[in-house]
């Protein structure tokens, strides 16, 4: 699968794709306006930075104790259930006066459903498209992610202006309810891919046998560490550019799209062995520019060039995909998800400490210096062949480098 023509064409594709582009659009107009109501009121770094990004502490409960649900309940079901946990959770920020508390609870229950909802979403694109279909579809999900945010930050700056922080948030509840109804009435009615029932017992077994493998855990290291930096230093776009933060996250958003845009449809299945590395270092080192305070529009066009760096994740994904078990290919994907989450948000949170006690851009140069020195540190192992040897993979699924 070559095309995207082919792969839209593929049945329960369009649905899928539409109801994970509504989510991202609605996670992106609502944490831009959290952020922003939360630094007004504190006029810190690190709370704002929090806001945006701490949910993602959840993810890491949500990996230890919810993943084995993702291929042990119906996808249906869960997805459209999921986003309406989304769209009530996001009007209920949207009440004026709400205790701190309160806050803080419905924005870890959000981030516990997100651990499972990237792991059904991906599980069930596993499932729905060809084995050759994998990489493409992804990339078209990753772009879609570039697009949604760069239509959601600027969609969100319009609606803070015309409507409010808190009005914003509504309009983001109602595209997760959206979200709700093109899943339900899109999907086709699945069943789990792995018998058993979901437990936190299984989730734990299942992630210990995804983590035994070698292979397996550096590319797991891969995708977390060095991109949770990055995202920390994303972070920081408010106290660096208050009037101006959702111009930067828009140009990153388009420098991510460029990247998977390149890397799903024109890049020969030959060359992503050789590019994954400098892709990863390309991610990270030209946020050291920072530190010469740079203009706005410098700003953005370093923040783009640098989130061009964000497609080797794709590479490392497929990888991922190529040395792992199909019945546990949902919860693979979930705990490369939650942990991509959890690391940006221990990223944001030692961004907003460092941006705290020195500057912002202070902030970024340290968390992009931090993402080189994880780079460089992992590669010698990522330069190895694929565990062909691993007894829980099938055979007709090794080899990642010699796939086309």
């Amino acid at each position: 699968m070559r095309t995207y023509r082919e792969l839209f064409r593929t049945p329960e594709f369009t649905p899928l794709f539409t109801t994970a582009s509504l989510q991202v659009a609605a996670t992106t107009v609502s944490g831009l306006a959290l952020g922003t109501l939360v630094y007004a009121a504190t006029g810190s770094p690190l709370l704002s930075a929090l806001s945006m990004f701490g949910p993602s502490f959840a993810q890491v409960l949500g990996a230890m104790a919810l993943l084995s649900a993702a291929d042990r309940m119906p996808p249906r079901a869960t997805t459209t259930g999921l986003a309406l946990v989304f769209g009530l959770g996001t009007a209920a920020l949207a009440i004026p006066g709400l205790p701190p508390w309160a806050l803080s609870l419905i924005v870890m229950v959000q981030g516990l459903a997100a651990s499972l909802g990237g792991a059904v979403r991906f599980g069930l694109l596993n499932e729905i498209l060809p084995e050759d279909g994998y990489l493409l579809g992804r990339s078209v999900f990753n772009m879609s992610v570039g697009v949604q945010q760069i239509l959601g930050f600027a969609v969100g700056g319009m609606l803070m202006t015309a409507l409010s922080p808190r009005g914003a948030l509504l309009t983001a509840a109602a595209l997760h309810l959206l979200a709700a109804a093109v899943a339900r009435l899109g999907l086709s009615a699945r069943p789990p891919r792995a018998t058993g029932r979901p437990s936190v017992r299984q989730t734990w077994r299942t992630n210990g046998r995804l983590w035994s493998s070698g292979p397996r855990r550096r590319i797991y290291l891969a995708l977390w560490v060095p991109n949770g930096l990055i995202v920390g230093c994303e972070s920081l776009y408010v106290p660096y550019a208050p009037e101006h933060a959702g111009l930067l996250f828009a140009a990153a958003a388009f420098g991510m799209l460029v990247g998977d845009t390149a890397v799903g449809r024109l890049v020969p299945p030959q060359w992503r062995d050789r590019i994954g590395g400098p892709l990863r270092l390309l991610l990270a080192a030209p946020y050291l520019i920072f530190l010469l305070h740079p203009p706005l529009p410098a700003a953005a066009a370093v923040v783009a060039l640098a989130s061009v760096g964000y497609s080797a994740s794709l590479l490392l994904t497929e990888r991922l995909m190529a040395i792992t078990p199909t019945e546990m290919s949902g919860q693979a994907l979930g705990l490369q998800s939650s942990g991509v989450l959890t690391l940006q948000g221990v990223g944001a949170a030692l961004a907003g400490t460092i941006a705290q006690l020195t500057s912002p851009t202070t902030g970024m140069a340290v968390m992009a210096a931090a993402s080189i020195t994880v780079t460089l540190a992992l590669e010698p192992g990522l330069r190895t062949a694929p565990d062909t040897g691993a007894p829980d993979v099938p055979a007709r699924r090794i080899g990642y480098g010699a796939r086309t």
